[in-house]
């Protein structure tokens, strides 16, 4: 358990957190509370690979673990905006979905002894999730000082970017599989 397994954990822990201030009425501010848990959360991810490649301490548990909590964080806050009535349920099933595809994906090309590596769109699509769900979250304040439909202007980019990179994906991946096939 090195360090950067440790920060990876820590994110998985941020889940319940971000969950447990959103819903409970009596926080104050708590959008804005669960939007800073969810940016912490979030800045985790660069940080745990970060320490992981300068220490040279890339694992097995950390390779795991790593895209396990960032499918958990953004699941988590996905399907509370969809409750919160946020966001479009249409929206979160395609994000969500686009996840479970690739992490198959992944898993039958893991089972040929490779790996699909995250791509820069894959990068692009988490930026844009992320900053698409503290847009939600902290929207109508967003909407006051920006007097355009700025978050729904980012949703459809993130859908955008989400589709994009998953098919860029699954090309990267029937590309490989079908080079094993004939070799």
């Amino acid at each position: 358990m090195n360090l950067a397994n440790k920060v990876t954990l820590t994110r998985i822990l941020f889940v319940p957190l971000f969950m447990v201030i959103l819903f409970i009425p009596e926080v104050p501010y708590r959008e804005f509370v669960a939007a800073a848990v969810f940016i912490l959360a979030a800045v985790t991810d660069g940080l745990d690979g970060y320490i992981a490649r300068s220490r040279k301490q890339i694992t097995r548990l950390g390779t795991f673990l790593d895209p396990l909590a960032d499918k958990l964080l953004v699941t988590a806050a996905l399907i509370s905006l969809v409750q919160l009535g946020k966001l479009s349920a249409w929206v979160a099933v395609i994000i969500i979905g686009r996840e479970f595809a690739v992490t198959g994906l992944r898993a039958i090309v893991a089972a040929e002894g490779h790996t699909v590596a995250a791509s820069k769109l894959g990068k692009l699509k988490t930026v844009f999730q992320i900053i698409t769900i503290v847009a939600m979250l902290i929207d109508e304040v967003l909407s006051f000082v920006v007097p355009l439909p700025i978050t729904d202007i980012i949703l459809y980019l993130t859908v955008f970017f989400t589709l994009w990179s998953g098919v860029d994906y699954f090309v990267k991946a029937k590309k490989y599989l079908k080079n094993r096939m004939e070799a």
